[in-house]
């Protein structure tokens, strides 16, 4: 294992003492617990949104609280959900008296720990909560039916639920229609990824999985989870051909449609081939006559030193448009 690391059990501590020290003025913490992340700007009156996971993904989660987004990320270990008591100081900490949103992704332990904090936080509190579980992976998992439970994978694209629920709370809309803007943007995204190479959880010190010098996985997840296709290689063009394939018929997109575009680099991807890659998307969507409204090409939602990238697409309409242009501030994230 190479890294730039003291002890590996201090990993995420020191992690986060850096955070709070490059970013005062948008970020600090509750409860004297350094995994307890809040903004440094509460703006009384308006609903709190909350998230949190496992560490290792930065800018996710916590790299989205600040203006205009999220209040608070309670952040666990590597690859490991916070837990409860972590979430329910967060929640104490933004709520401003008109309730709390929960936006966290689809994983067991998350949506164990979030529930439990949920029902703290209304029986001890008196803190009304709300959660948006959000599970946009086509790769993990086939559409779930009306009335069935998702069990789609949460990857990048929770970076449009953000965004969108973050610019709902700004206008000071109430709990009950933060959430809906959350639920609409999180049933209009999808996301397909590759991974080039393994990563190396620090207190572990060895890769959890394997990809050879000349091979790829398609739909690998941003913990090593299994994918849909692991083979040879191939050139740009065809790995986001076959992605946006299977992410476009997912919804599916018709012309005329418009759509924001995320690609996101999964920790050693050069930005030079995610431009490489945002170039084919731009040839590929407009061969079928979607329109694309905005472009965030980046690390977003990485893996450690994972090598791939992510392709994720938010199907817009008017109202999700304006959430999405709506002014936000935070230590990864700025848009005027």
């Amino acid at each position: 294992m190479k890294k730039i690391i003291n002890q590996p059990e201090n990993y995420v501590n020191e992690m986060l003492e850096g955070l709070y020290i490059a970013h005062p003025d948008l970020i600090t913490y509750t409860n004297d617990d350094l995994r307890c992340l809040v903004t440094a700007n509460k703006k009384e009156g308006k609903v709190g949104i909350a998230t949190g996971g496992g560490s290792g993904h930065l800018p996710l989660f916590l790299g989205y609280v600040g203006k205009g987004m999220l209040d608070g990320c309670s952040v666990g270990d590597v690859f490991q959900s916070p837990s409860a008591e972590q979430m329910l100081a967060v929640t104490k900490a933004i709520d401003s008296g008109v309730g709390v949103l929960y936006i966290y992704g689809n994983y067991n332990g998350d949506i164990f720990n979030f529930d439990m904090a949920a029902e703290m936080a209304d029986f001890e509190e008196d803190i009304r909560v709300e959660s948006v579980v959000a599970g946009e992976d086509v790769a993990s998992a086939g559409p779930s039916k009306e009335g069935e439970k998702n069990t789609r994978r949460g990857v990048a694209g929770i970076f449009f639920v953000y965004k969108c629920a973050g610019g709902a709370a700004d206008a000071m809309l109430n709990l009950e229609e933060v959430k809906r803007v959350a639920e609409k943007a999180a049933g209009n995204v999808r996301t397909m990824g590759v991974a080039l190479t393994p990563c190396i959880v620090p207190r572990v010190g060895k890769p959890g999985f394997t990809i050879g010098e000349d091979e790829m996985e398609i739909g690998m997840g941003i913990h090593g989870e299994t994918g849909i296709r692991h083979g040879k290689l191939e050139p740009a063009d065809q790995i986001v051909d076959e992605m946006l394939e299977k992410i476009i018929n997912d919804i599916p997109y018709v012309s005329g449609d418009e759509v924001a575009v995320l690609v996101n680099g999964l920790g050693a991807t050069p930005l030079d081939e995610q431009y490489i890659v945002t170039r084919r998307i731009n040839q590929y969507l407009g061969d079928k006559g979607i329109k694309v409204y905005r472009y965030y090409v980046g690390e977003y939602a990485t893996s450690l030193e994972m090598a791939g990238f992510s392709i994720s697409l938010l199907k817009l309409d008017d109202e999700l448009k304006g959430y999405l242009d709506a002014p936000a501030q935070t230590p990864f994230f700025v848009q005027l």
